[in-house]
């Protein structure tokens, strides 16, 4: 038992925790503005708690902010109120940004992954976000969902192997990926399908999420000849394709004459490209901050 700590202190406890706690509460909802949202919440939580038994308080913050997104991630499915095809919120930045600041502002999480992660279940996304990522024992993680520290091992397992199967890591050379997406990029304009089928893995899976207003636009389709042809169907959007890093990925930005239409994340393992990621939902596509790329 200790004294309670003082709110100035706390305070800054927190902001120095803020990075990691951001960090988690993004790979947990699969968006900035929700993260954002999840620790505001958490601090608003943290400053009426008595703290004056608590012993180790970074592991306390953590349980708070975990918490919270666990509810965010209860009601979401409660209310059932994504759409079949759901592409969380990308993270963008110019195609001249470094590697390292790519990284950065990625929190080092593609979009393939997010939306697998979107699949798992709210105890079994914690398992693994907590114990995979941040390295969190199973003892702490199982105090956070009040599970043993055996079953919580079995959820992180059950998540990992779905994350592995569906979710490859892209090869670690970004100056490769990009040639490799310039190469469909090129094959699409000119409505290339055998172009277009030399770069696509033959298990390429493209998930397209155009939200409530376009919802013709939201979509899964899976398989090299079958996104070719959806590829092959967009080449008059070419003149309007801005390169970007999407979440550290090779991307684009599609933007005809006004506000941007598609935004689209390129995974490439293998040399070839496994997972294209869309997001054509305007409501959302407005909310982001493109100025960096878009000039």
């Amino acid at each position: 038992m200790g004294e309670a700590e003082p709110e100035q202190r706390l305070e800054q406890r927190f902001e120095d925790n803020r990075p990691r706690l951001r960090a988690i509460a993004f790979r947990m909802l699969g968006s900035p503005a929700d993260a954002d949202d999840a620790l505001q919440d958490a601090w608003l939580r943290v400053s009426r708690a008595d703290t004056s038994a608590v012993d180790n308080m970074d592991a306390w913050l953590t349980t708070a902010v975990v918490h919270v997104c666990l509810n965010h991630l209860r009601s979401r499915r409660q209310r059932r109120e994504e759409p079949l095809v759901h592409v969380p919120d990308p993270v963008i930045a110019p195609e001249s940004a470094g590697p390292e600041e790519a990284v950065v502002r990625s929190d080092q999480v593609g979009l393939a992954l997010l939306v697998v992660l979107d699949t798992l279940s709210p105890a079994e996304r914690v398992a693994f976000v907590l114990h995979d990522m941040f390295g969190v024992a199973f003892d702490e993680i199982s105090l956070a969902l009040d599970r043993s520290p055996a079953a919580t091992r079995q959820l992180a397992s059950r998540a990992r192997r779905r994350v592995r199967e569906q979710a490859p890591p892209p090869d670690s050379d970004l100056a490769r990926r990009r040639a490799v997406v310039d190469a469909f990029l090129a094959a699409s304009r000119e409505g290339d399908l055998d172009g277009l089928m030399a770069v696509l893995h033959p298990d390429v899976v493209l998930r397209s999420d155009g939200g409530r207003a376009r919802p013709q636009l939201t979509q899964r389709v899976s398989g090299a000849r079958q996104v070719a042809a959806q590829a092959a169907m967009t080449r008059q959007l070419a003149p309007f394709v801005r390169p970007a890093l999407v979440n550290g990925n090779p991307g684009i930005v599609v933007a005809p004459r006004g506000p941007v239409q598609v935004i689209m994340e390129f995974v490439v393992s293998g040399g070839m490209i496994v997972a294209i990621d869309v997001l054509a939902d305007p409501e959302r596509l407005a909310r982001l901050d493109l100025g960096a790329v878009l000039g």
